[in-house]
């Protein structure tokens, strides 16, 4: 019987690169015997929103115990779709953890490859995204939400924030291999991510 379960969730154009610090995570949870799913998400470079949140529900049907979901960029935008459409639904979202790192800002979604994503129209106050905790983890310099996510995200979802200085979209090119952080607060919720320095 598995206590708890992690579904790690990636974005546009990531094929779950080795050293990218999500695929160190599942590599790292493995290894001490937890119960891991990193799928890769269909379409990858032209992903469409209701592929993506169909793959996401199936991978959520497989876990049990304590689900722990882990989601960077796009991702972290699929989930709030996720929930949104749940919200009236009899059975809505059932992780009891989220992290969200790096999600893209509203002038991101100009881009047409992430267009059907867009946060516009989304009622984010008021979203119920696990039934704990949300977390979400961001850069004062991320390239793909130069509206500051702290703001846009962190201040209407009500959830916990940590502002990662210089961090640019925290991915492996900008130093983001294993990521000890992450690690500490996918196995205790009341960790804090800090910088890889």
């Amino acid at each position: 019987m598995w206590n708890r379960s992690f579904l790690i969730l990636h974005g546009v154009e990531n094929r779950r690169p080795e050293g990218h610090w999500q695929h160190e995570l599942a590599m790292d949870l493995r290894e001490r015997g937890e119960q891991v799913f990193y799928p890769q998400l269909p379409d990858t470079d032209r992903p469409s929103l209701a592929d993506w949140t169909d793959a996401i529900r199936s991978e959520l049907a497989l876990m049990r115990g304590e689900k722990v979901v882990v989601c960077h960029s796009l991702a972290s935008v699929a989930w709030m779709h996720l929930a949104a459409a749940d919200a009236a639904s009899a059975n809505p979202l059932s992780a009891d953890r989220v992290l969200f790192v790096s999600p893209p800002g509203p002038k991101a979604f100009d881009w047409d490859v992430i267009a059907g994503f867009t946060t516009t129209g989304l009622h984010l106050e008021g979203l119920r995204l696990a039934k704990n905790a949300v977390r979400l983890a961001c850069s004062d310099a991320d390239p793909y939400c130069v509206e500051d996510a702290a703001e846009h995200y962190g201040r209407p979802l009500g959830c916990e924030v940590d502002v990662i200085a210089g961090g640019g979209h925290i991915s492996l090119d900008d130093g983001y291999g294993r990521w000890p952080s992450a690690l500490a607060w996918s196995l205790d919720g009341s960790e804090r991510l800090t910088p890889n320095r």
